[in-house]
């Protein structure tokens, strides 16, 4: 998890990642954000998003993130 709030924090800092569940309905985190986060979890993780994985979610907060990276983990 703590690999996953440093991808977050380089790519949109100053958001207490740890707390926030609104990162897509408040839209903190746009669609450029959200292509290099999915470039970075495939990257860092060994993981494979599809269409049906980028959904706001999945991408609501960081909780939410690590829980469907560690299900693509287990799906590898």
């Amino acid at each position: 998890m703590e690999q996953l709030i440093e991808i977050l924090e380089d790519i949109h800092p100053g958001v207490d990642y740890e707390t926030c569940t609104t990162l897509i309905d408040d839209e903190i985190l746009d669609s450029f954000a959200i292509l290099s986060i999915v470039s970075e979890l495939e990257e860092e993780f060994g993981v494979s998003l599809t269409p049906v994985d980028i959904v706001p979610d999945n991408f609501n907060s960081a909780k939410a993130l690590w829980k469907m990276v560690q299900r693509l983990q287990n799906e590898e």
